[in-house]
């Protein structure tokens, strides 16, 4: 274990080292602040390759564990720490004599604290058109080893696999000059698992590459492991009698982060329920269909139940947010709400209007002055959720998640519908030709319509959703829904429709009510009568040949 506290001012030289520690990370968030923190508590140091060469670019002192095994790190890294000398010293076990006369024998160093991740196999091949070979040289050998063996040795050697951990354990070597063996124990589970998952996606894609090379479909592997870990238990599921909890998807990398609510910090409310983190993700992918619409003009979306209410696009955010709301004032109350730019005091100045009341809000970031507002004028101020995700980049990139959704006795697996369709394919098969403002309108509806619950009819105007029919058993249900709640702004409104007409009667509703556009994937048998009705009307319409169901 490691040796008794000794202040920082009672250290007598820099040769006295109180424990060593052995780094070697890939990713080297929070690094440098981590082992600044274990050097003032007495650490020396021992570290490989990129690892030390991170650190000593940072003024942090380094052993080189070439120069402490005497064996050359060789094979463009492949080597460097498989050896007795960094093994003996993770594994010895500190109460047993015989251990410690052989560490001894042989000049092995003690290693208490073991800081290591592993290469980025899964972000590597998350990457499009990576090679075999580039995959195979992603799989780490020396890292799992390392992470197992001071695992399995935790009553007596700490393992770190993630930054998140970074803070626990220089808390209690401040506090003890040694580390729990209640924390050690946590830390080896995590371990574990964290080398489980990483085991299991590079025998997921061995397996498809296996599917590759005998012809056979490659969309899916032939297994699929779930690694989740759990972040959170929630106070309760979808209802008040139904548990529930957040687990993070390890296969992705805890430590990547990424733009997504896992990932998020909260900046202020009070915790998230089950309901919330559903409606904050559903306006987070919203917002990033509006980036990949028009990355140049700010958009705001407001969520009621899993479906838009409002979504606006604006040369602000301020303008795009007062826009959004308006789209529908009475469901807006109670809402969740998502931005694609950091929110500004403006935009924090029309959510705190009377008569609004924000359950979330789901953003880039927020200013300072935003931040303020929005946690001290409304009366929710203290309740308000805020989550700052990072930039959202137009284009997802990359290769297509997985979306697993589970039935009675297995699960679903599909391609995640991400990626605005190929305006290019899309085709006007009317008499009548949309202007160029019509056309805006209807890449934006058809943007929003994708993420509303089918049956779904989208209705906008200038830039804005005015009318959203969603979850109805017939499209002429939904249809009539939206221009209800569009009322007199339907007239020059566009349509949007995630599926095709079956029957021209949505045309006639439509036309009645005074929309100038329509636009819809096509694919009916009876899509002649469709556009023959679209004729008799002056309407124009865009056949984009793909649907966007959503159940």
């Amino acid at each position: 274990m490691l040796l008794g506290a000794v202040p920082e001012s009672r250290i007598p030289n820099p040769e006295f080292h109180m424990f060593n520690a052995l780094i070697s990370v890939s990713d080297k968030t929070g690094l440098v602040e981590f082992a600044r923190g274990l050097v003032t508590a007495g650490a020396k140091i021992y570290s490989t390759g990129g690892t030390r060469k991170h650190l000593e670019e940072a003024g942090v002192a380094v052993v080189d564990i070439a120069s402490y095994t005497g064996f050359p790190e060789m094979m463009d890294g492949r080597l460097k720490t498989l050896h007795p000398k960094v093994f003996g010293g993770i594994l010895c076990r500190h109460d047993r004599a015989d251990d410690m006369a052989a560490i001894g024998q042989h000049g092995i160093e003690k290693f208490p604290l073991v800081v290591v991740n592993l290469y980025p196999f899964a972000a590597t091949i998350a990457k499009s058109r990576v090679s075999l070979a580039e995959a195979i040289e992603q799989i780490d050998i020396g890292g799992p080893s390392l992470v197992r063996a001071a695992a399995k040795n935790h009553a007596f050697t700490a393992i770190a696999t993630d930054a998140g951990q970074y803070a626990a354990i220089l808390d209690e070597i401040r506090a003890h000059g040694q580390t729990s063996a209640e924390l050690r124990f946590r830390l080896a589970a995590a371990a574990f698992a964290h080398t489980a998952a990483y085991d299991a996606t590079i025998a997921d894609y061995f397996a498809k590459q296996q599917d590759i090379q005998a012809g056979a479909a490659t969309t899916f592997a032939p297994t699929v492991r779930l690694a989740l870990e759990r972040v959170e238990e929630l106070r309760y599921g979808e209802n008040p009698h139904q548990a529930a909890a957040l687990y993070v998807d390890l296969s992705r990398g805890r430590a990547a982060g990424g733009t997504n609510l896992v990932a998020a910090r909260k900046l202020n409310g009070k915790e998230l329920s089950y309901n919330n983190l559903l409606d904050l993700d559903s306006a987070l992918a919203i917002a990033r269909s509006l980036v990949e619409d028009d990355p140049k003009r700010a958009g705001a979306v407001v969520i009621k139940h899993n479906n838009p209410c409002g979504a606006a696009t604006r040369a602000t955010l301020s303008e795009a947010m007062r826009a959004a709301l308006d789209g529908d004032p009475v469901s807006a109350f109670g809402s969740v709400i998502s931005a694609t730019r950091p929110i500004d005091a403006a935009t924090a100045e029309v959510l705190v209007e009377p008569n609004r009341f924000v359950e979330a809000i789901v953003a880039p970031d927020f200013e300072p002055a935003a931040l303020e507002i929005l946690t001290t004028k409304p009366k929710w101020k203290a309740n308000v959720r805020l989550m700052a995700v990072g930039a959202l980049d137009a284009g997802a990139g990359g290769a297509k998640a997985l979306q697993l959704r589970q039935i009675d006795g297995g699960l679903l697996v599909q391609e995640d519908d991400v990626g605005l369709d190929p305006v290019a394919e899309w085709k006007v098969v009317t008499t009548a030709q949309p202007s160029d403002r019509q056309s805006a309108e209807l890449r934006f509806a058809w943007a929003v319509c994708r993420h509303v619950k089918s049956n779904a009819i989208v209705l906008a105007n200038d830039r804005a959703i005015c009318g959203v029919g969603a979850g109805q058993m017939s499209r002429v249900d939904s249809t009539e829904i939206a221009i209800r709640k569009a009322g007199d702004r339907a007239k020059g409104s566009v349509l949007a429709s995630d599926a095709f007409f079956p029957f021209p009667d949505s045309i006639h509703q439509a036309a009645a009510a005074g929309v100038a556009a329509i636009i819809q994937p096509g694919g009916s048998r009876r899509d002649e009568e469709v556009i023959a009705a679209c004729n008799d009307h002056g309407l124009p319409m865009i056949f984009t040949g793909r649907r966007h169901f959503k159940h």
